[in-house]
């Protein structure tokens, strides 16, 4: 059984965070990073600081 696992991508502008979840969800990374850009300044910058978060905490790709 092939388990998909939520891992940063190769395919990144910054620390591959979208891209990682757009493989996981498989869409395209530009759509991920605009709806993350939109959603980050519907929420008042919250997203920044979930950002740094993932980048620590979600695994580099195999």
């Amino acid at each position: 059984m092939n388990e998909k696992k939520l891992r940063k991508s190769k395919n990144k502008m910054i620390g591959g965070i979208c891209g990682g979840f757009a493989e996981y969800l498989n869409i395209d990374p530009t759509l991920v990073r605009v709806l993350y850009v939109f959603l980050t300044l519907l929420a008042v910058f919250c997203g920044i600081i979930l950002y740094i978060a993932c980048l620590f905490i979600m695994p580099d790709e195999a």
